[in-house]
Order: structure tokens, then sequence, then C-alpha cells
């Protein structure tokens, strides 16, 4: 048997149109599949051929109560190979860096997307 890996994750947005070029343009992924969820919301995956983040918004607004930090999901981190070429994406998008780290065996840093999920890109480079 293989080596089990994250295939997905699933994050609830308010666009999933929005949610998917933000990720498109910082990590140079691209659509994999888009169409409705199971429960009449609607679902972009995005990402590389292996694995993928899930956009997912439901058929009503969510309630801004889903978007606060840490409900649950604490952040998402991205392994890249040129942290500074992303945080300029991150600031090019509008979004802003922050917590930058350096610590064994890497450099780190964080950044919130439009809808409040954190994301924390690391490097081992």
């Amino acid at each position: 048997m293989s080596q089990p890996y994250i295939e997905h994750v699933n994050v609830t947005v308010r666009s999933p149109e929005r949610a998917a070029k933000l990720l498109g343009d910082l990590f140079d992924w691209h659509v994999r599949w888009e169409g409705p969820a199971r429960d009449g919301g609607r679902t972009i995956h995005v990402g590389d051929e292996r694995t993928y983040l899930a956009v997912y918004t439901p058929p009503e607004t969510p309630d801004q109560a889903i978007f606060e930090k840490g409900r649950p999901l604490n952040h998402v981190g991205i392994l890249v190979d040129d942290l500074d070429e992303i945080e300029r994406r991150v600031v090019k998008a509008g979004l802003i860096p922050f917590a930058h780290a350096d610590y064994d065996p890497g450099r780190r840093f964080y950044f919130l997307d439009h809808d409040g999920t954190e994301f924390e890109i690391v490097s081992y480079a």
C-alpha cells in the first residue's frame, strides 16, 4: 500500500470563484473540477494533479460566524520553494502577510484570505 497523504481539504468560502482565482494566482494551481455540491451548494477543486483545496459555498449565504479564525480550522499549511515570490503574490492580491519567522528547518509567514481563512506558507529551501 502506498503512503497515505491528504488528497484534499474542503473549505467554506463566500465565493468559490474568487477563492479559486486567488489560489491559482498565488500557487500556479488550476481548476481540476467545478460544479454543484451534493447539498445544492457549489464547489471548485483547485490544486495540482495530486492534491487540491475544495472551495465550497452552501446554497444559502453562510453565517458570518463560520468565518471566525479557528472555527474550527486553525490554518492551512502550504509548502513552497520560493517563499519570497509567494509573499509578493500575496501582497499583489491585496492581502497582508504577518507572523514571519525563521525556524529550524525553514521559514514561514501567514496571511488571511478574503474569507478570513488563515494560510501558513512555509519553505524548507
